[in-house]
Parts: C-alpha cells; sequence; structure tokens
C-alpha cells in the first residue's frame, strides 16, 4: 500500500485530504510543518504533498529533505507562478486550490504510476500506483455508462496519442478539466507536466506575463525574469480552460505558438522554442464569437482540429444514479456514516432535475443532503433543488414553462430549429428592443435561465 505524507497547517484542508485519501486506500501521515514532517522520515513515503505557504519553511524545501520521494506542491492560485517555479526546483507536479476531489486523485495515481513504472520493486499490483500507464482509460478518471459518454471515452483513446490539438466543448461543470487529465495521462507526454490554467481567472492585464513569461524591468513591478505557463509545460500539455476569454492581444500571441512553437517573453527580443501539446476548453460558441469579432478565425481553426464535445447532465439522464451513487458513497465515507441511501423519491427527482449546473451540481446536491439529512435515507427535500419549472426536465420542448400561446409562426419554426437554435436567433434578433425581463417573458423562461444559457451558448449580452 502506498504511504502519503501531507504537510499542510490548515487543519480543514489536512483533515479532508487525509480522508480522501485513506478512503481511495492508502496509507497517509501527515505534519503541520517542514520541521514536524522532517521527524516522520519524509523519503520513506511514497509520495509527499506539501502546501507551498507553510509557517516556517516554504513547503519547496522537502523537494530538499525528501530528495528520493516526489513532492506534490497545493497553491492557492494567487501563488501559482511560484508553483511553476517549485516544478523547476524539483517538484512533480502542482493542484491549484479549489481542487476538486477527482483532480487530487487522479494527480496522486499518476505520479504514483509513475514512480511504479520506474521501481522495479514498486507496489503491489492491486494498488492504484502500479496500474501500467499504457493500461490507463479515460473512464478510470470520468464516469459515464451512456451511449454519449462512451463516444467521448473512445474518441479520447483515439486522439490522445497523438500530437493533436483539441478543443473540448461543454457546458461549466460537465468535467472539462477531467477530460483533458485524460488527454494528458494516456499520451507519451504523461511522464511530464499538464499545466491548466483559467484564462478567466487572470486579469487581462497580467494574462501575457503569466502565459510567456516577461524580463526583468519589462513592466513595473517586474523585478525579475519570470518562466511563463506555457514553457513551463514544455515536453508536457497545456491546458487552457475558458480560452474563449483570452483578450485579442493574447490570442494573437498565442496563435503564433501553435504555427511556430515558439513564445517571445514580455520585454524580450529573443524566441524560445517550446514543445507542448495544446490542449483548449470553453462552454462557449467560438464559432458565432468568430463572426462577432471577438475571437481570432484563424486561431479558432488552429484549436478545432480534433473536437472533443461533453454532453451536459440531461442528456446523459441514464448516468444520474450512478453518478450519484459515486458521490453518495465518497460522501458517505467521509462522514463515517457508510448507511446513507436515497429514497426513491428522492432517485425520481434527481432523474427528472435538470441539472443547469451539471456534473459539478449534482455533485455539490449530494455532499449537501449528506450532510442535512437526520437519517440513513435521504429524502427530497434535502436535496434542495431548485423548483423553478424552467430548470426542471420537460422533454423535447421548445419552450419551457410557457404559459402563454405560442405563435402559428413560432411553432412551425420548431420543426426546423433546435431549442437552442431558437433560443439563439429570438435573443439576438431581440435583444436591441427587449429588455432582459422581456426575453425571459418571451421565451417562457426564468431571468436567470436567460442569463445561464447566454453563458453556454455565448451570446454576450447587449451594452446599454
Amino acid at each position: 500500500m502506498p504511504r502519503i505524507l501531507i504537510v499542510e497547517d490548515e487543519d480543514i484542508i489536512r483533515s479532508a485530504v487525509r480522508k480522501l485519501l485513506q478512503h481511495a486506500g492508502y496509507e497517509v501521515s501527515d505534519a503541520v510543518s517542514v520541521e514536524e514532517a522532517e521527524g516522520l522520515d519524509p523519503d520513506s513515503f511514497d509520495l509527499v504533498i506539501t502546501d507551498l505557504r507553510l509557517p516556517g519553511a516554504a513547503g519547496t524545501e522537502m523537494i530538499n529533505r525528501a530528495p528520493n520521494t516526489p513532492v506534490l506542491i497545493m497553491t492557492s492560485y494567487a501563488s501559482l507562478r511560484s508553483a511553476v517555479d517549485s516544478m523547476k526546483m524539483g517538484a512533480v507536479d502542482y493542484i491549484a486550490k479549489p481542487f476538486d476531489h477527482d483532480e487530487m486523485l487522479a494527480a496522486v495515481d499518476n505520479i504514483l504510476t509513475r514512480r511504479a513504472a520506474s521501481n522495479n520493486d514498486g507496489p503491489d499490483n492491486d494498488t492504484p500506483a502500479s496500474r501500467n500507464q499504457t493500461d490507463s482509460d479515460p473512464s478510470e478518471i470520468m464516469f459515464g455508462q451512456c451511449e454519449p459518454m462512451q463516444k467521448v471515452f473512445t474518441l479520447i483513446r483515439k486522439v490522445a496519442p497523438t500530437e493533436t490539438t483539441v478543443l473540448i466543448q461543454g457546458e461549466s461543470g460537465t468535467g472539462k478539466e477531467l477530460a483533458a487529465r485524460a488527454l494528458h495521462l494516456l499520451s507519451p507526454r504523461a511522464s511530464k507536466p499538464l499545466i491548466s490554467v483559467n484564462c478567466a481567472a487572470i486579469p487581462e492585464s497580467l494574462i501575457e506575463s503569466e502565459l510567456f513569461g516577461h524580463e526583468k524591468g519589462a513592466f513595473t513591478g517586474a523585478v525579475s525574469a519570470r518562466t511563463g505557463l506555457i514553457e513551463a509545460a514544455d515536453g508536457g500539455s497545456l491546458f487552457l480552460d475558458e480560452i474563449g476569454e483570452l483578450p485579442a492581444e493574447a490570442q494573437a500571441r498565442l496563435l503564433r505558438v501553435l504555427q511556430e512553437s515558439e513564445i517571445r517573453r514580455v520585454g524580450s527580443t529573443q524566441s524560445r522554442t517550446v514543445d507542448v501539446r495544446m490542449i483548449a476548453a470553453t462552454h462557449r460558441n467560438l464559432k458565432a464569437m468568430t463572426r462577432t469579432g471577438e475571437f481570432r478565425e484563424d486561431l479558432y481553426y488552429r484549436l478545432n482540429v480534433m473536437q472533443i464535445r461533453l454532453p451536459p447532465l440531461r442528456e446523459r439522464r441514464a448516468d444520474i444514479l450512478g453518478l450519484a451513487g459515486k458521490f453518495l458513497k465518497r460522501q458517505a465515507g467521509k462522514l463515517g456514516r457508510p448507511d446513507l441511501t436515497l429514497s426513491p423519491e428522492a432517485m425520481l427527482a434527481l432523474e427528472r432535475y435538470r441539472w443547469p449546473g451539471n456534473v459539478r451540481e449534482l455533485e455539490n446536491a449530494i455532499e449537501r443532503a449528506s450532510i442535512l439529512t437526520d437519517g440513513n435515507i435521504i429524502a427530497p427535500s434535502v436535496l434542495d433543488l431548485d423548483s423553478d419549472s424552467s430548470d426542471e426536465y420537460i422533454p423535447e420542448t421548445l419552450v419551457e414553462g410557457n404559459n402563454e400561446q405560442t405563435s402559428a409562426r413560432d411553432a412551425d419554426a420548431s420543426n426546423d430549429l433546435s431549442l437552442e437554435d431558437y433560443f439563439q436567433h429570438f435573443v439576438l434578433e431581440n435583444q436591441d428592443r427587449m429588455s432582459e425581463t422581456e426575453l425571459a417573458q418571451k421565451l417562457g423562461i426564468s431571468r436567470k435561465s436567460l442569463w445561464e444559457r447566454r453563458q453556454r451558448l455565448g451570446i454576450p449580452r447587449k451594452k446599454n
């Protein structure tokens, strides 16, 4: 059984990570500082997971204190550049807070797999760490038994071994980062880093410096040279989440990376060659954005060499109870309540709900219900699902929850247009002369659903 050492000074995070790893079958010890960890003989462990910022010595000091043990760095996004620097010092990977459970387990499994592959005296074959990388499968990282997800898994298996640029499309909460991780772990680059960047989370003024790096004195506050995230991913994979949020200048520079495999740091006149496999993701309609000039058309075609579409949860209803059971089992283990179950009524409520937040919303609902339920049986009331009728599942209807009569012209249009096509057409045609409230009323949905669909389809709201 692999042994893991956690070094984290925040009690809640340390306890949560310890329970997660113990539930996954690992032997876990923990410490609140580098000094305390040193007393546990850190080099005797198979993996050290440490926070970057600790009282006393920094978490990167564990790289020196345990030279024969891989070190995984945990960091907040604000310290992301320091995490990249720590990888240059010898850390094997980093994971940004907040992270979900699947992301942490996948990172740990990947590191231990690589360690076992390079060590003939590795762990027993029935441990997660002992699985050969070539035997990995996307279904080990993502759950999906329905036909749409099986098609996704098949496509990932075919595309992963190639160098092809991949564009992952899907609504928020569908698991785009897990798909990117599966592509990386199944590729020949699996032993190199996967650098994940949320383009929407970086201030526009810093995006170029973060991605491409900068030289000393390139701008006010640049007191030293800094390696960019693209350069840090050299030899591995770069996952650009929410790529539709990149500003125009950064789009132009990213296009050069894809065309020439070169980067130039901010403030530098010299280009550097990089070997990076690019994986991008977005919940927005990039094709529509090219028509409005918000996204470069040439960059879109460079990114869209191979497209993987992750279906929303409402299109994979056969997986809802399976996912719920998976999340419930995890929560039951964390809470020490192995007898937690869903009532038949709760199962029906889960299946009928529309899940605008997709898998992430389902996971949150199960976690909340597991904590709030008094007994061992979870009832629909503690699931606390939004009762707005516009968010409930109503199959194959053009307009949801509309109490007004739809005109004959609109009814005829529904024969040729899907719900999303009709929505996009109606909003673009009428948003100049209607308020958001009027648009929502005409469509028979709530303002909340109108906003969510704008986000999902990449339709910007007109500025007054």
